[in-house]
């Protein structure tokens, strides 16, 4: 059926359904959806949460229930991290990169939300109060913070101190390697940057045997890089090898 803002009975019956089919998926994840007006707009109605507009109906209509769910989560990741730079809304995020961390933490997910501007936000993902909420993360950098997120430092062909020069997205980027962390998991499906990357039902993981460094590049959270990903070391002044 095509739509126009007409209105017509027919579209209003299938708005009605599609919104009390999207309020349904949702909620089953704690996420409230705010009151769907499909009465006056019909299949052009907008899907919000908190008054953040998610996509129209129409716009979700085809969708299975892990798309809308993923349209919701990246929708909600990107405001998060967008609010805690105050930044203006316009701002494109390009990347929704999921990190994993050591379990059990107090927040179902840990996020880097990476900005047009380069700028690398940490999200996290939590139930509060029987909802889901996205929010920023107090990233303080120090041996105890980063030992809960990612367990006991590691050792690696490269130390800590060292500054490297990394590669990522085709791009290279110069920092200090702040934590050693040991071999883990590694997405097999990550989205190109243009369109990023997002899951709420879980991500498929094959093993790395090689040691991960954080490298703090002055972007905001450290990039997590495997050893592959270094193509230039310099060892700082005094640093014996």
């Amino acid at each position: 059926m095509t739509y126009s803002r007409r209105n017509s009975v027919d579209e209003q019956q299938e708005a009605c359904q599609k919104a009390r089919q999207i309020t349904a998926i949702c909620g089953q994840f704690q996420i409230t959806l705010d009151p769907i007006d499909w009465q006056q707009f019909g299949m052009w109605a907008p899907v919000k949460v908190n008054a953040i507009e998610i996509a129209s109906l129409l716009d979700l209509r085809q969708l299975e229930s892990d798309d809308i769910l993923r349209q919701v989560q990246i929708k909600l990741l990107a405001h998060a991290a967008l609010e805690t730079l105050h930044a203006r809304p316009d701002l494109k995020v390009l990347m929704w990169s999921p990190v994993d961390v050591v379990q059990p933490q107090a927040f179902l997910s840990f996020w880097i939300i990476t900005l047009e501007t380069d700028e690398r936000i940490p999200i996290i993902e939590s139930i509060k109060n029987g909802q889901r909420v996205y929010e920023h993360y107090q990233f303080d950098g120090d041996d105890r913070q980063l030992a809960e997120l990612f367990g006991p430092v590691n050792e690696g062909e490269y130390h800590l101190g060292d500054i490297v020069t990394i590669k990522e997205r085709e791009r290279l980027y110069t920092g200090e390697i702040i934590y050693i962390i040991p071999p883990g998991k590694v997405s097999t499906n990550r989205k190109s940057a243009s369109r990023g990357y997002h899951t709420i039902a879980g991500t498929a993981y094959t093993n790395d045997v090689a040691s991960r460094y954080l490298v703090d590049c002055n972007d905001g959270f450290p990039h997590i890089v495997h050893q592959s990903q270094v193509i230039q070391s310099i060892l700082p002044y005094g640093h014996d090898n």
